[in-house]
């Protein structure tokens, strides 16, 4: 096969429906277990909103010094996502999901309890390291776990625990803040909170199946079998096993692609480009620096600190319902129709924050309520749209034979650009105030015109159609 022929893994199998059976109620509690590592990640991620301010107070640090907390455990996700997806093809997905749970139990004791500044930073390190492996190894145990008509359905619930699990933090803090916020500690029981769910991932994957694929890609065909009659009806498991082993040695058969081949495809280097675009303009709306540091731009809005807390929840409460409506309309419009009016919307919102932030007084009794208008309609329209359409059209316009190594690259380009942009904004916010928002309408511009004039429609097309569409049209490129 040719570097540049499209490549087709289809296999003629016609497989029994899965239809209403109790194996459904078993792979239900699978998926709930798995995907407390997504709440987890939300958690973790969202919970310095709030605990922030006095943890500022404890350690007296500065703004930059701030940033350094949650960009230390951005580069640790970093890390973590790059070597998640190696560990857990080398020991298996459930193994790696449970070392993970210690991961997570450890860094979570460790920031609860850390005396120091520095010792605080060395333990969301470790944090970082679990949210990136989660966040790579859950989705692909979800995929091989559940049969091919519920995949898109499951591997979604990972997604809405993700906020979930923002939400909850969200909510935690601003009743802890609100009952303890006058003792110098309440940070810490912010944080010793995460330690519950992971005990709840390591006891409860203990008893969750490994993925039958990886067991048939390691020869354990037994084992996978049994994996799929837990989970399957006795006729779809032994026809499903059927189509796991073709799959598994069309697999053996391919000669995947490196970076030499993708360098010296132009197609594939334009691939690339519109992917690590997709990746990094995502992250520049600045949907994270909301999620991590909402408490702060509310309070610089000019709500008290009790009220900054208990506010900061409907951004939760945002994300989570704006989920839940992109998975009912995702598949219904053109990305790229949903893209251009993401990006024009999160566009006019930051362009509303910075005008009222700048153009009214703090005085002003009006002012911190149109703000958090303002802020709700940003976080709306990003969490249904931009958030969940990058992360399917990253999957959608990668060729399989490179899907691997470009999936890699893409993701920890994204969370570099997180944790740069985390690290900066709150400096940014100490210097230009609610100026640091154009500064984020000017991006989502340049985002607009790369869109416009780079990203390409993928919806009703198979994967197979989009590699020969992409390879026809971008090989001169």
């Amino acid at each position: 096969m040719s570097h540049g022929a499209p490549i087709t893994h289809a296999v003629d199998l016609q497989l029994p429906p899965v239809g209403a059976c109790p194996h459904n109620r078993r792979l239900g509690l699978v998926a709930v277990m798995a995907t407390f590592g997504g709440l987890l990640f939300g958690y973790d991620t969202g919970v310095l909103n709030g605990a922030l301010s006095f943890m500022t107070d404890y350690f007296g640090i500065t703004p930059t010094q701030e940033g350094l907390i949650t960009f230390v455990l951005l580069i640790g996700a970093g890390i973590g996502a790059l070597a998640g997806g190696r560990i857990s093809d080398r020991i298996g997905r459930r193994q790696n999901i449970i070392i993970l749970a210690v991961l997570f139990f450890i860094g979570a004791l460790g920031c609860a309890l850390a005396p120091t500044f520095l010792s605080l930073l060395a333990f969301r390190l470790v944090l970082g390291l679990a949210v990136g492996g989660a966040s790579v190894t859950v989705p692909v145990y979800l995929a091989e776990v559940a049969p091919f008509e519920n995949r898109g359905s499951i591997v979604s619930r990972n997604e809405l625990m993700i906020v979930s699990g923002q939400f909850l933090a969200f909510a935690i803090n601003a009743v802890i803040g609100n009952v303890w916020g006058e003792n110098e500690n309440v940070w810490r029981y912010m944080l010793i909170i995460a330690v519950l769910p992971a005990v709840v991932l390591f006891f409860g994957m203990l008893r969750m199946p490994e993925s039958p694929r990886w067991l048939i890609a390691h020869g354990r065909e037994d084992e996978a079998l049994e994996v799929l009659r837990q989970v399957r009806s006795e006729e779809r498991a032994q026809a499903e096993m059927a189509e796991v082993r073709a799959l598994a040695e069309m697999e053996k058969q391919e000669q995947l692609g490196g970076w030499a081949d993708i360098k010296s495809l132009p197609w594939v280097r334009r691939l690339l480009f519109i992917g690590l675009g997709l990746a990094a303009y995502q992250q520049l709306t600045g949907i994270n620096s909301m999620m991590y540091y909402g408490t702060q731009v509310l309070e610089e809005a000019g709500f008290s600190r009790n009220a900054a807390l208990s506010f900061n929840v409907l951004n939760g409460v945002m994300s989570v319902g704006a989920m839940l409506v992109a998975l009912a309309i995702i598949n219904r419009f053109n990305r790229r129709t949903l893209l251009i009016f993401g990006f024009t919307g999160t566009t006019i919102a930051h362009l509303l924050v910075g005008f009222v932030g700048l153009g009214l007084p703090e005085g002003n009794a009006l002012r911190p309520w149109l703000l958090m208008l303002c802020i709700l309609a940003f976080i709306g329209i990003m969490q249904g749209t931009i958030g969940p359409l990058v992360w399917l059209m990253i999957a959608e316009i990668y060729p399989l034979k490179f899907r691997g190594v470009m999936i890699g690259v893409t993701v920890l380009a994204l969370w570099t650009t997180n944790a740069i942009v985390s690290l900066v904004f709150p400096p940014l916010v100490a210097a230009l105030g609610f100026g640091t928002f154009l500064l984020f309408a000017f991006v989502g511009f340049l985002a607009l015109l790369f869109v416009a004039t780079s990203v390409p429609e993928t919806r009703g097309k198979t994967l197979e159609d989009l590699e020969a569409e992409f390879e026809a049209n971008y090989n001169t490129v």
